[in-house]
């Protein structure tokens, strides 16, 4: 029996601490991580005085992690970092400032490479930030900006949660995890809170993100889109110079599909196609090794001939990459044949002078 991420909080939250609240209601868990049922996890206190204090809890929590089913260990340490980076006091959401010229770049980044997809559901933010991770272990500079604003989920995925900075109340400072420089509206936000804003606030949220975040110097920045044909897309588009997209598709008929408009999309926004992704194309059984093809194979590889248009490769459904993503350490940041899956489409995207 596996335990996940949710059962760690869930126990977390029960231990009180001695000046009110729980470890998790008062948000001093850090790189929450559960690997073969060890469990990983830091307690960042306000003060050398407040970890001293935490000491106590974290014992507690120790001892009622390991009676859980499933654990084989808990490793628990408490770290004091001083007061908590000030929050960004900029607002987040305005309408987007007038731009001239058509699309621009950003400076101090080279490439721009968006990973869209027709539909939800295939995979694509999984492929954006493991694709960010193997480009890194190739030794790119590589930013990851989730732009999925209604429902951002690379901090779960990358393993962060802390808040951003904004020192002047103009930039905001990105973080960084696992050799990438990643930023989200997600990491602004409650875990559980939602966005409800119209259009043009959620264009302006872009555009923040994308010329008001310090990226630094980075060979290439990946951007995770919604899914669909939206708002987000024709803003990114119209405004932003891309060097071009990436479309991820599972290979059944319905997938396929959408996956067709969102190509029509970047071509009418005349953003170059680098190629299609075909996610969940096999399933290895782990028992008996046969394999399986539970959405269909070859469908993606088709559609890109069909189009002339690049195919960069096949990834495999497997639980592996589902439980890396909860668990914050992306599978690309791994060894094994996983990661592997996402070296090769990295150093193809390198190879082509894309990435």
């Amino acid at each position: 029996m596996s335990v996940d991420r949710e059962t760690i909080l869930s126990v977390l939250d029960r231990l009180p601490l001695p000046d009110g609240g729980t470890l998790v209601s008062r948000d001093l868990i850090r790189a929450l991580g559960i690997e073969q049922g060890d469990v990983r996890f830091v307690i960042e206190a306000e003060s050398p005085e407040q970890a001293r204090a935490l000491e106590p809890v974290r014992l507690q929590a120790e001892t009622a992690l390991r009676a859980l089913p499933g654990v084989t260990g808990v490793h628990v340490v408490t770290t004091a970092h001083g007061p908590a980076a000030k929050a960004p006091s900029l607002k987040i959401g305005q309408h987007p400032a007038p731009q001239q010229g058509g699309p621009q770049p950003i400076s101090g980044i080279d490439r721009i490479i968006a990973v869209g997809s027709g539909k939800g559901g295939v995979g694509k933010s999984t492929v954006s930030s493991n694709l960010a991770v193997a480009l890194a272990r190739q030794g790119r500079r590589v930013g990851l900006l989730d732009a999925d604003i209604y429902g951002p989920s690379q901090p779960r995925m990358m393993g962060v949660s802390k808040r951003p900075a904004s020192p002047d109340g103009k930039t905001i400072i990105p973080l960084k995890a696992h050799g990438v420089t990643m930023m989200s509206i997600g990491l602004m936000l409650k875990e559980d809170e939602a966005v409800i804003w119209r259009g043009p606030m959620i264009m302006g949220a872009l555009q923040q993100l994308l010329t008001q975040v310090e990226w630094g110097r980075l060979d290439v920045l990946i951007i995770d889109l919604p899914p669909g044909t939206g708002d987000i897309q024709l803003s990114l588009g119209q405004r932003t110079h891309l060097t071009g997209a990436i479309v991820v598709s599972t290979p059944q008929d319905v997938a396929l599909l959408d996956a067709r408009k969102a190509i029509d999309m970047f071509q009418k926004l005349k953003t170059p196609v680098l190629g299609l992704i075909e996610n969940m194309s096999s399933y290895i059984c782990p028992n008996c090794g046969h394999e399986a093809h539970i959405f269909g194979h070859g469908g993606v590889a088709a559609e890109a001939r069909r189009l002339d248009l690049p195919f960069l490769g096949e990834l495999p459904l497997d639980l592996a990459v589902r439980l890396a993503g909860d668990s914050g350490r992306p599978v690309a940041a791994g060894d094994g044949p996983l990661a592997e899956a996402y070296a090769a489409l990295a150093s193809r995207l390198v190879a082509g002078g894309m990435a």
